[in-house]
C-alpha cells in the first residue's frame, strides 16, 4: 500500500505543466458567474482512491460523489445510493442505487459503476495485486450486482463502523483515467490543472439535484502561503481563502469580507516517530508533552481561536471523546526535567521538526515549540519542506524523527482513531499498543453504542498515557469568504463544498 501510494504522488508531481481534460472535456471558463479559492497546496493525485493529502480530497469532493456523503452538520446521508439494508450481523450491506445520475462522461450511473469503484477501492479487480486503495476497505471479501440491480458488499466479520467509507468516490465501469481526467457524479467538472497556478473546475449542467450548483466555475488557485493568499484577497484576485489564523482575518476589510467560522474536527500534531530514539521511549514522549503550554501554542498559531488537545480525538466528536484526559499534560517543566533525566537525557538531546513550508500556522507552532522545549534542554531543529517531499519522506516513507501536522478525518469516531492501530498505512508516527489494536478490532463488530463509546474512552486513555505524540489543537476553521458571494457553509471536515455556492442576491 505504502508503495502504491507513493508511487501515484511521485507521478502526480511529474506530470505535465497543464492537465489537458481527456473524455470530461469541457468548454473554456468565461464570465463573471464563477469563485476563485485560495489553496496552499499543491495538488498531488486527482484519483479518489488512491488520494491521500487533505488538501487534495477538499477539492476531489466537488467532482466526485459516494453512495453517502457527509453534510456541513457532519451528518451522513444517502448521496448516490437511494439507502442501505444492513444485514443482522452486519457483514452484509446492499445498496439500492439512485437512479437519473449521469457521469461527467455522459455515462449513465448503475449498479455496475457502483460495483467496478468498490471492487477497485477494496482491490478486488481482476489481475490486480489484491492490495486495497483504500485501505479501511481491505475488510471487503466482494461486491456483487444482484439481480435486482442493487449492489451487496461483503465483509469478512461482522463490521457496524462501514458505512461512513462508503463516501469513497464512484467512477464509471472500467475508468482508468482519473489522474489525468477525473470523471465523477459531483456538481462540478473538471476542466484543468495547471502546476503551481490552479485547477479549474466547471459546472456540471447535468447534475442530478436540480438548481445546482449555482457557479458556472471554480479556480482553485494556488498561494504560496497564508501571507500570499492575503494579499490576493485584499486585492480581490481571489474570493475565499480557508484556514485563516486570526491575525491575518482581523486585517480584512469587513465590508469586503465576512469570516466563516466552525469547529474543524481537525487535530493539530506534535506528531513522534515512535520507532525513532529517543522517542520510542515513553518516558521521553511524555516529558515532552508536559513541556509544552497549549495555550500559547494557539495564542501564537490561532490568535487563540483553537481548543486545547492532549488526545488524538477532538472534543467535537461529543459523547465519544474521552473529558476524563483533559489537561492530562498541562505543562510542568519540572516533572518534564525529571522524565528526562530517569530517561537518560538529563542534558537533553537534538531533534528535528520536518514541516510543510506551505502551512504558515505549522512552521509557526514549530517555531514555538523549539522555544518552549528549551526549557528543558531539548534543541528543536526546524527543516522546512516542500509539500510533496513531506508527503513522500514523512507520511509516506516514515523517514523523520517528528513533524507538526494536522490530522483530517470523516466525522465519525472509527476514523479519528483508526490509523493508530499498528499495521494502519496511516499510522505515520509508527504507534503500537496491543491492548488499543484488539479494541480497534473489537470496535466494528459491537452494535451497542453504549458499549463503543466506553471502548473509544479506553483508548484515548491509553494512548494519552502512552503518550503517542504530542496533541496540540482542535484549530478553530476561519474562512475568508467576498461579500460578493454567498451560500458558503465551514465543515467540521477538510472539505470546500462548492455546490452552494452562489453570487450575492
Amino acid at each position: 500500500m505504502k508503495e502504491l501510494i507513493k508511487k501515484t504522488i511521485s507521478c502526480a508531481l511529474s506530470l505535465a505543466v497543464v492537465f489537458g481534460l481527456a473524455s470530461c472535456k469541457t468548454g473554456s471558463v468565461s464570465g463573471d458567474n464563477n469563485a476563485v479559492v485560495g489553496i496552499t497546496q499543491e495538488p498531488s493525485s486527482f484519483d479518489p482512491h488512491t488520494v491521500v493529502a487533505a488538501g487534495d480530497k477538499e477539492i476531489i469532493f466537488n467532482i466526485y460523489e459516494g453512495l453517502y456523503k457527509f453534510d456541513s452538520t457532519g451528518k451522513l446521508n444517502p448521496c448516490l445510493a437511494e439507502s442501505v439494508e444492513i444485514s443482522d450481523d452486519a457483514s452484509v450491506y446492499t445498496f439500492t442505487i439512485r437512479e437519473g445520475v449521469t457521469f461527467h462522461n455522459g455515462d449513465t450511473l448503475d449498479a455496475d459503476d457502483v460495483t467496478y469503484s468498490l471492487r477497485r477501492a477494496a482491490g478486488l479487480l481482476e489481475g490486480g495485486d489484491g492490495n486495497a486503495l483504500v485501505a479501511e476497505l481491505d475488510c471487503i471479501t466482494s461486491v456483487e450486482t444482484t439481480d435486482d440491480g442493487k449492489v451487496a458488499v461483503t465483509m469478512d466479520g461482522g463490521n457496524s463502523e462501514m458505512l461512513s467509507y462508503f463516501t469513497v468516490g464512484i467512477i464509471p465501469d472500467g475508468y482508468e483515467d482519473c489522474e489525468t481526467a477525473p470523471c465523477g457524479t459531483g456538481p462540478f467538472k473538471f476542466d484543468s490543472y495547471t502546476v503551481a497556478q490552479s485547477v479549474v473546475l466547471v459546472k456540471n449542467e447535468n447534475y442530478w439535484q436540480d438548481g445546482m450548483p449555482y457557479l458556472d466555475s471554480v479556480t482553485f488557485k494556488i498561494c504560496a502561503d497564508m501571507d500570499s493568499g492575503l494579499l490576493e484577497l485584499q486585492n480581490g484576485t481571489i474570493d475565499i481563502f480557508p484556514y485563516l489564523d486570526m491575525n491575518h482575518a482581523q486585517q480584512l476589510d469587513a465590508e469586503k469580507f465576512t469570516v466563516e467560522s466552525n469547529g474543524s474536527n481537525m487535530v493539530q500534531i506534535f506528531a513522534l516517530n515512535n520507532e525513532v530514539e529517543p522517542l520510542n521511549n515513553p518516558d521521553v514522549r511524555r516529558a515532552i508533552n508536559y513541556a509544552i503550554n497549549r495555550t500559547n501554542v494557539i495564542d501564537i498559531t490561532m490568535g487563540g481561536a483553537g481548543v486545547a488537545l492532549t488526545t488524538a480525538m477532538s472534543p467535537a466528536m461529543g459523547s465519544y471523546y474521552n473529558t476524563a484526559v483533559d489537561g492530562y499534560y498541562d505543562q510542568n517543566i519540572d516533572l518534564a526535567k525529571q522524565l528526562l533525566k530517569d530517561a537518560g537525557y538529563e542534558n537533553g538531546f537534538d531533534l528535528t521538526v520536518t514541516v510543510p513550508s506551505n502551512y504558515l500556522i505549522h512552521v509557526n507552532t514549530a517555531v514555538e515549540l523549539a522555544s518552549e522545549l528549551s526549557a528543558v534542554g531539548i534543541n528543536l531543529n526546524i527543516e522546512q519542506v516542500d509539500w510533496g517531499t513531506w508527503l513522500d519522506e514523512v507520511y509516506t516513507a516514515r523517514n523523520y524523527e517528528s513533524t507538526v501536522i494536522a490530522l483530517t478525518s470523516d466525522y465519525a469516531p472509527y476514523d479519528v482513531l483508526q490509523r493508530y492501530s499498528t499495521d494502519a498505512s496511516g499510522n505515520f508516527i509508527n504507534y503500537s499498543n496491543p491492548d488499543v489494536d484488539s479494541m480497534l478490532a473489537l470496535i466494528p463488530t459491537i452494535s451497542d453504542d453504549n458499549e463503543k463509546t466506553q471502548l473509544y474512552h479506553e483508548i484515548l486513555r491509553i494512548m494519552t498515557e502512552d503518550a503517542a505524540s504530542c496533541y496540540l489543537q482542535d484549530p478553530t476553521t476561519l474562512t475568508a469568504v467576498s461579500t460578493r458571494l454567498e451560500g458558503y457553509n465551514v465543515y467540521p471536515m477538510y472539505v470546500q463544498d462548492m455546490s452552494t455556492v452562489r453570487l450575492a442576491g
